[in-house]
């Protein structure tokens, strides 16, 4: 039998996904062929960011029914999984358990991320052991570093420790990234360093992963902590319960225990608004907005009529795109207002629906505000609201129906936005401000996330650093780094000792700091995506995911997925859900099916020379 070798570069959720398609796609192998499969993550299988020895204070940001590795039903959901390994509730506190001790799993349980690497491990487990006998896989404990490509076809993978991996086929699944240190980061870092020995307690953390990190902010210290999404969450309850602090309650009644050890925690961002919560799960677990306004047959009825009066089919977002959705989401806050199926050729999006949808996506309409304490105010209120909405549900309350609405329909937003499907200038304003609006207002934290934000308030160990606007100052006669907010009422400062960037990077290969990345690069193996003038972010990929080399051609033999391909393609790192179509399992099963298609066809190549060359021989002879 004549072995071919597959190689998989990052082996987390994505890269899992496309072992799952290998081991199902399997008897497309052409007879006498069997298939070298080399796993290359130095860690556990399947987990990538999610690593099941993460703090279990780290929670997901989806109802954990909602999260399967099969969307076909062929396997256990998180839930359905966690559930089997006999996880139990003991108070928001999941643990395994031999009897009937605790609280069997709620259908709206946000489940540590710790877990999910567990249940990510054990897919990966199930997978490697459903392959045939003529697929085998060997996992390399290691990074890759470069890529070299051969004219005459293949690959030899280069690993940090040293080893050489031939391959016939790569596939790119790597994941998260994090920027090479930009000229902001280098001056805060060098203000940290020069001014230690005046103010110990400097520290600048630009990347707060893994949480451990954080341990370099000093109990009694002040820390600033730019961000209010998922990230920030995240280093908010590193900082406090994995400072041993501890809630008690629930909902309006949760209430803070300090342990001592906490810094005071600061936050601020750009706007300054938070993330919104999500609301109690009444849709079940496949449940779905159906769009009739906001639909992937009317962005295209959109680029046709684009084609026929002006010659491009690009579309202008705000002008084109949005509308559609804001009708969709103005049609589902007023069925929800009226508690009632609504005919859809019967809806208008009236004055008074647009404005309650504007004031959901920019609740601060421009307004000014005098000071810190009216801004803070504002704020508390706005939590406060926003809760009491996601406490409804998400069928029930108008807000909630509407900005589910942003979720329900990424198909019809990535037919608006992937593979240049927006003008440049427009591509750019859609990344540098919508994105951020729909991602605070439609994937939020848990709701008990922004209780427990409350509570941190009311316990003085969280506070606002600044408002709308707000701006990062060094201050060299006190050596700390303060805050700077212009209000109509004056300027106002708050100092920090340290500073956290609570956010995650987007991928701009040309500015990531992964030697891999700056290898294929250099090699001209992938080239940064552009819309015309515009370079949103990823690698630039065909619609069959094969990366785009320097010369414009696709790559033959290798595939990148997910992460790195967020700029040709748009939401790309949004887990499975049972029974509805995931992009994430479409981009695998697409490029898994087309390496065994090539496969298929090197091999009838293969076998057309022989014959022509038998041919040839028998005219030949006399």
């Amino acid at each position: 039998m004549t072995a071919l070798k597959v190689s998989v570069v990052g082996v987390g959720p994505r890269g899992l996904s496309i072992l799952q398609r290998i081991s199902e796609l399997a008897e497309r192998l052409p007879a006498g062929r069997t298939l070298d499969v080399h796993l290359i993550d130095p860690g556990d299988g399947g987990q990538g960011a999610h690593p099941a020895g993460q703090p279990a204070h780290l929670l997901t940001n989806t109802v954990a029914c909602q999260v399967t590795m099969f969307t076909d039903g062929a396997g256990p959901s998180f839930t359905e999984w966690a559930a089997t390994a006999g996880y139990r509730d003991f108070g928001g506190v999941f643990l395994p358990s031999g009897d009937d001790a605790g609280d069997p799993l709620g259908e709206h349980a946000y489940l540590p991320r710790q877990m999910l690497g567990a249940y990510l491990s054990w897919v990966f487990d199930r997978a490697v052991r459903s392959l045939p006998s003529h697929v085998r896989v060997v996992h390399h404990r290691d990074r890759a570093v470069d890529i070299e490509a051969h004219g005459d076809g293949g690959f030899t993978i280069h690993l940090a420790k040293g080893y050489v991996v031939p391959s016939d086929y790569v596939f790119l699944a790597t994941g998260h990234c994090e920027r090479t240190p930009t000229a902001e980061d280098r001056a805060f870092e060098e203000f940290a360093h020069e001014n230690a020995d005046r103010n110990p307690w400097l520290v600048y953390c630009s990347n707060p992963y893994p949480v451990g990190r954080l341990g370099e902010v000093a109990p009694g210290s002040t820390v600033a902590v730019q961000g209010f999404g998922l990230t920030a969450h995240d280093v908010i309850s590193e900082l406090t319960v994995g400072r041993g602090g501890e809630f008690h309650g629930s909902g309006w009644d949760t209430a803070y225990r300090p342990s001592g050890r906490e810094p005071r925690i600061q936050l601020f961002s750009r706007q300054c608004l938070p993330f919104s919560a999500r609301g109690v799960n009444q849709k079940g677990i496949t449940g779905q907005h159906q769009p009739r306004f906001f639909t992937r047959e009317a962005v295209r009825a959109l680029r046709e009529q684009a084609t026929l009066h002006r010659g491009d089919p690009r579309l202008d977002f705000a002008e084109e795109v949005l509308p559609l959705l804001l009708t969709e989401m103005g049609y589902a806050y007023r069925a929800a207002v009226e508690q009632r199926p609504l005919a859809p050729e019967e809806y208008e999006f009236t004055a008074d629906d647009r404005r309650a949808v504007e004031e959901i996506v920019d609740p601060l309409g421009g307004r000014r505000f005098a000071s810190q304490d009216e801004f803070t105010k504002f704020f508390v209120e706005h939590v406060v609201g926003d809760l009491e909405q996601a406490e409804l549900g998400n069928r029930t309350s108008p807000v909630k129906a509407a900005t589910d609405v942003i979720r329900d329909t990424r198909a019809s937003l990535r037919e608006a936005v992937e593979f240049a499907g927006l003008t440049p200038e427009s591509h750019r304003t859609f990344s540098s401000t919508c994105v951020g609006a729909m991602n605070r207002v439609s994937f939020g934290p848990p709701r008990h996330r922004n209780h427990q934000l409350l509570a941190l308030i009311r316990a003085g160990i969280v506070d606002l650093a600044g408002g709308p606007g707000s701006t990062v100052v060094l201050d060299r006669d006190e050596a700390r780094f303060a805050v700077r907010t212009e209000y109509t009422g004056g300027t106002e400062i708050r100092h920090a000792d340290a500073l956290v960037i609570a956010r995650l990077d987007a991928f701009h290969p040309e500015r990531d700091r992964s030697p891999l990345i700056r290898n294929l690069l250099a090699r001209g193996l992938v080239r940064p995506y552009a819309n015309g003038t515009f370079q949103p972010g990823g690698i630039d990929v065909d619609e069959q995911g094969r990366p785009v080399t320097a010369a414009g051609g696709p790559l033959r033999g290798a595939w990148a997925v997910g992460y790195l391909v967020e700029g040709p393609r748009f939401y790309t790192h949004a887990l499975p859900r049972h029974g509805l179509t995931s992009q994430f399992a479409v981009d695998a099963d697409t490029s898994v099916r087309d390496m065994f298609a090539d496969i298929r066809h090197r091999d009838d190549l293969v076998q057309e020379d022989n014959h022509a060359g038998t041919d040839r021989t028998s005219v030949s002879v006399p």
